[in-house]
Order: C-alpha cells, then sequence, then structure tokens
C-alpha cells in the first residue's frame, strides 16, 4: 500500500511521515533534501538551475513510485512525484525562472512517466498558511531556505490548492495551522482516526483489530 504525504514546504510532511510510520510501522520514503546536489545552487540561482532541479527530482520520485508499486510493504512517503510536476515546476515557469522550452520538454517526460504509475492508496494534504510556513522553516535553519522570496511560497500555495481541489484519488486534507501534530496528542489522534477511517472503514484501526 502507497501513503503519501503533501505540503508546502514547511508544512510539516517530514514529521507527519516519521510520526506516522512509527505509528502503523510503514516503512518511510523521505524527500531526498541533503544529499541534492542542486538544491543550494537553486535557491542561490533559480533561472540557471530550476530545469536541473526538477529532472533530478521527478528522476528521483518516477524511481520511488516504481520500487514502491513493487512492494508488498505499505510505504509511506514525504512529497510526491504530483507535487513535482503540477506545483513546483509550474511555479518556477508562472514566475519567469523556467522557461517555456524546458516547461515544456519537462511536462512531456512527466506525462510519459504517469501513463505507467497509479494514484497512491490514500494522499494526506497539510493544508497550511504563508506566516505559519515561515515560522516553521524558520525553525528548521536551513539556510539555503532564507533566502525564499515571499511570492515564491505564496505561488506554491496557490497551485496546491488549485492541484487538491482537483484531485480524483483517496484524499484526506489537514489543517496545518490547528494540528500542531508535533508535540500534541489530540491533534496526532484526530489525525490517524481520519486514516483509519479512510483506510479501515467507519471506525480507528484498534477497533478492527478486535
Amino acid at each position: 500500500m502507497h501513503i503519501a504525504i503533501a505540503g508546502n514546504i514547511g508544512s510539516g510532511k517530514t514529521t507527519l511521515t516519521k510520526m506516522l510510520a512509527k505509528r502503523y510501522g510503514w516503512i518511510p520514503r523521505f524527500e531526498p533534501v541533503d544529499n541534492n546536489p542542486y538544491l543550494e545552487d537553486f535557491y542561490a540561482d533559480m533561472n540557471r538551475w530550476s530545469f536541473n532541479l526538477q529532472v533530478y527530482f521527478l528522476n528521483k520520485r518516477f524511481r520511488e513510485v516504481v520500487e514502491i508499486s513493487k512492494c508488498n510493504d505499505t510505504i509511506i512517503q514525504d512529497r510526491t512525484i504530483f507535487e513535482d510536476a503540477r506545483i513546483f515546476a509550474p511555479n518556477l515557469h508562472n514566475q519567469g525562472y523556467m522557461s517555456v522550452r524546458d516547461f515544456n520538454n519537462y511536462s512531456d517526460l512527466f506525462d510519459l512517466m504517469m501513463s505507467l504509475v497509479g494514484l497512491p492508496d490514500l494522499m494526506i494534504y497539510i493544508r497550511s498558511t504563508i506566516p505559519n510556513l515561515i515560522a516553521q522553516i524558520g525553525k528548521r535553519g536551513r539556510e539555503y531556505e532564507q533566502t525564499m522570496r515571499i511570492d515564491y511560497l505564496q505561488g506554491l500555495n496557490d497551485l496546491y490548492e488549485e492541484w487538491i481541489k482537483n484531485y480524483k484519488g483517496n484524499l484526506i486534507i489537514i489543517d496545518g495551522d490547528t494540528y500542531k501534530f508535533e508535540g500534541c496528542t489530540e491533534s496526532f489522534q484526530k489525525i490517524t482516526d481520519q486514516i483509519d477511517s479512510a483506510l479501515y472503514g467507519l471506525f480507528p484501526l484498534e477497533e478492527q483489530k478486535k
């Protein structure tokens, strides 16, 4: 089974992925950030490195999706291939950081890949406002993120909302501003209750096992 966590930069995807993996015994797959050879260069010069970065992410994400489709275990994935293609690449193109030629080439490649894989069994979207995202980004202290423009984040948020509004798969939406799931047992319980209902029926997982 494939569970996916979606959300803007700083929304809490990695934290929630870790917590749910521990709660359910799922195998986590994390966004490749620390060993990304393009990320720092991208934030320093978006025009030069946008296409390279997005192709790098697309390659990594597609490889993950193929591996997950062949796996018998339940995998929970931190960020999805859909976000790269439907949110991050279009945002770069809309803001003038990716040329029409590069964006069309990228989109054609994504469409080809999507003809070979399906949607996750459950998509969990963490919705968050810009002030909350900025606060979370500041807390984690990644130096290359501190120069990120607010209009870049806002563009991503707008595209996330457009994408999730038209998403056709099994979906849960979490209010990331309200549900402070890290350190709040009650908020986390509300999230797991929704997941149990979506995956196992009307009752939480504990009730299913009785």
